[in-house]
C-alpha cells in the first residue's frame, strides 16, 4: 500500500494530538490564574525620617509617644534625651538627660511623663521640659508608698489616677491618685494567674482596663483599677512596648514567644527574650482579638539595615496609620508609612 503525503501529514498531526492529550491527562489542568491582587496592608520605612541635627547622637531609644498633632517625642539614653520631632520629620526641641530612660507617654493635656529605672522616679514635665511632678524617691529603690525599684511606664485612668509599671526591679502595679497620692498596689514576683515578672510596659483602655505587658511570662495581663485580674493573653508574644488608640485599639511591639536560654555573654543580665529571635508588632481589639500582624527583620548588631530592627523596645501610631518603632541595640527611632491594599 502507497503512502501520499497528505495522509502522513494528516497522521502526524492525529498523532501529536494523541500525544498531548496524554500529556495532558498526566500533567492535568493548566494552572489556576490567581488574581496579583494586594489584600493585605503593609509598611515601608521612611528613609529619611528624621532630619536628626548633625550633633545629635542617639543611644538606646526605649520610648516614643504621639500627641494630638501627631508630633513624635522619642526618649533616648544620650543628650537630650526627650526629643520632639513632626510627622514629617522636623526637628522641634529637645531637653533632659537620659540617664535611665525607658518608656514615656503624653496625657490628655498634653503634659510628657518619663519613666526613669535607674533613677526609680515617674516625671510629669511640661511640653518644653519643665518638672511638675515627681514620683518616688530619686535614687531610692524600695517597695513602699512613695518608692519604685527600676520604674517601666506610666499610664492614666479616665479620672486621672496614674498607674505604673514597677518593674525591673518590683513585680508591682501602683496606683495613685491624679496628684501623686499612694492608693495602693498589686502584683508579686511569679508565674501564676496575676502575678508578674517583669511588667514592662502598661496602658489603660477607654473602659479603664488596665493592660500590663509581663514580658518574662510571654503573656499580657488585664485587670480592673483596683487590680482584679480580668483576662491573660497567654503565649502570644513576649510583648515590651504597648500603644493604646483612641478606638481602643492595643498594639504592641516585641518578638515571639520562646523559652529561657543559656545567657548570652554579650547580656549576661539580659531577661527572657534577650537578645530576641525576630521582631514584629501586633494589633488587639480589647478581648485580645488579633487584629493585625506584621514582622520586620531583625539587623545584626551594628550593621543595622534601613528597615530593620534590633531589640525594638516601644510603640507608637500617628493619626495617617504610620508606625514608629524605637530599637535598644539598634539605637535609632525609625517611622513606616502605612500602605494600603491595591
Amino acid at each position: 500500500m502507497k503512502s501520499f503525503p497528505g495522509q502522513l501529514i494528516l497522521f502526524s498531526i492525529s498523532l501529536s494530538f494523541a500525544f498531548t492529550a496524554l500529556a495532558q491527562q498526566k500533567m492535568g489542568p493548566p494552572p489556576p490564574n490567581y488574581p496579583k491582587i494586594n489584600t493585605s496592608l503593609s509598611y515601608a520605612v521612611d528613609p529619611n525620617w528624621p532630619q536628626k541635627p548633625a550633633d545629635f547622637t542617639w543611644a538606646a531609644v526605649p520610648g516614643v509617644a504621639v500627641d494630638k498633632d501627631d508630633n513624635v517625642f522619642l526618649f533616648t539614653r544620650s543628650t537630650p534625651a526627650v526629643q520632639a520631632y513632626s510627622s514629617d520629620g522636623k526637628y522641634l526641641f529637645g531637653w533632659g538627660g537620659g540617664i535611665g530612660a525607658h518608656h514615656i507617654k503624653i496625657d490628655r493635656e498634653g503634659h510628657v511623663w518619663t519613666t526613669d529605672f535607674k533613677q526609680h522616679i515617674v516625671q510629669k514635665h511640661t511640653r518644653d521640659g519643665t518638672v511638675l511632678m515627681t514620683l518616688g524617691i530619686p535614687n531610692e529603690a524600695a517597695e513602699d508608698a512613695t518608692h519604685f525599684y527600676m520604674p517601666t511606664d506610666v499610664a492614666f485612668a479616665s479620672n486621672g489616677d496614674i498607674l505604673v509599671s514597677d518593674g525591673y526591679g518590683n513585680a508591682r502595679i501602683v496606683r495613685l491618685s491624679g496628684k501623686g497620692k499612694f492608693i495602693k498596689a498589686w502584683g508579686s514576683m511569679g508565674t501564676k494567674p496575676g502575678e508578674l515578672s517583669i511588667p514592662h510596659a502598661i496602658a489603660i483602655d477607654s473602659k479603664d482596663r488596665v493592660y500590663v505587658a509581663d514580658r518574662n511570662n510571654s503573656r499580657v495581663q488585664v485587670y480592673d483599677l483596683d487590680g482584679k485580674l480580668l483576662d491573660s493573653w497567654k503565649d502570644i508574644c513576649i510583648p515590651w512596648g504597648f500603644w493604646m488608640t483612641d478606638k481602643d485599639e492595643i498594639w504592641l511591639c516585641g518578638s515571639t514567644s520562646m523559652i529561657w536560654q543559656d545567657r548570652d555573654p554579650k547580656y549576661p543580665t539580659a531577661p527572657l527574650g534577650c537578645p530576641p529571635k525576630d521582631q514584629m508588632i501586633m494589633k488587639f481589639n480589647t478581648d485580645g482579638k488579633l487584629l493585625q500582624l506584621w514582622t520586620f527583620p531583625k539587623g545584626a548588631d551594628g550593621q543595622e539595615k534601613s528597615g530593620e530592627l534590633n531589640w525594638v523596645h516601644c510603640i507608637a501610631v500617628d493619626s495617617k496609620g504610620s508606625v514608629y518603632l524605637g530599637d535598644i541595640v539598634g539605637k535609632r527611632l525609625q517611622k513606616f508609612v502605612l500602605k494600603q491594599p491595591n
